[in-house]
């Protein structure tokens, strides 16, 4: 394996990120407009489906917010590099904005500069974890602004555990129509500060047809607030709950809420 292989490999599996939407995601999807009685909910899910549909056929990005990449790495402790696999990663963000392409989304945080490649400053952000083995697992979750933007992290005190659920319910109420829902809620509790968010961000990553009783009430709860697709009604606000948790410190209770829209566009890839 060498540098070239993992920036051609950032390019597919951008490329598919971008093109395919993960079967779990459009089994809900579906399933959230088979069940639909409202006449517009109804609609909104078809558009999206048909979105989805037409963004495969013609190998184009399904949302014209191609967001940030966020990338997370899984290396195999007997895997040898002699290269800068963040760099690689980049190199191969840079070469998927041209050749997709992406909308170039990556600005200083105080000049507002677009650098016009996807990259920057400690961006694409890059998360490392060694694994056993000898492969090189690669996995990107293209992240937009509009369901970012809606995100919030809160320390709560430790008495306040049976607050977690309302703060999450009225967290997607005050988001109401912004994310594009039906949406993705992800939920990172304990931790520190940073790891609580991370967490969260994690949790988008997991099949969202596969919840605990825990995340199952709160999605109903969140479904029966009837903000529906798009913000116009309907009985589908959320898509699923998905919660990572964490040790934390005996004074603290880090809760993070990352909200995803319904493009929740994951790929992964795997070299050796």
């Amino acid at each position: 394996m060498n540098f070239e292989d993992v920036k051609n490999g950032v390019v597919e599996v951008l490329r598919k990120a971008h093109t395919e939407l993960p079967e779990d995601v459009l089994k809900a999807l579906k399933k959230a407009y088979e069940d639909e009685e409202n006449e517009i909910a109804k609609k909104n899910l078809e558009a999206i489906l048909r979105n989805v549909e037409a963004a495969k056929k013609l190998n184009v990005p399904m949302c014209q917010d191609t967001g940030i990449p966020v990338f997370f790495v899984e290396i195999g402790r007997e895997l040898k590099l002699d290269f800068d696999i963040k760099e690689a990663i980049a190199e191969g963000v840079r070469v998927a904005t041209k050749e997709i392409p992406l909308r170039p989304n990556a600005v200083h945080p105080l000049t507002r500069e677009n650098s016009n490649d996807n990259t920057g400053m400690n961006i694409p952000p890059v998360d490392v974890t060694l694994t056993e083995g000898d492969k090189l697992k690669i996995t990107v979750l293209p992240k937009g602004a509009g369901s970012e933007n809606l995100s919030v992290l809160k320390m709560m005190l430790p008495t306040e555990v049976k607050k977690i659920e309302r703060f999450i319910i009225e967290t997607v109420a005050a988001a109401g129509g912004k994310p594009c829902p039906p949406i993705i809620v992800a939920v990172g509790i304990g931790g520190t500060f940073d790891l609580a968010a991370k967490l969260a961000k994690k949790a988008l990553l997991r099949n969202i047809l596969q919840m605990t009783n825990f995340e199952l009430e709160i999605l109903e709860k969140i479904n029966s607030l009837g903000i529906g697709p798009m913000g116009m009604g309907g009985k589908t606000t959320a898509l699923a709950v998905l919660t990572n948790f964490a040790h934390c410190h005996t004074a603290s209770l880090p809760v993070a809420i990352n909200i995803q829209c319904w493009a929740n566009r994951r790929a992964e890839i795997v070299l050796r």
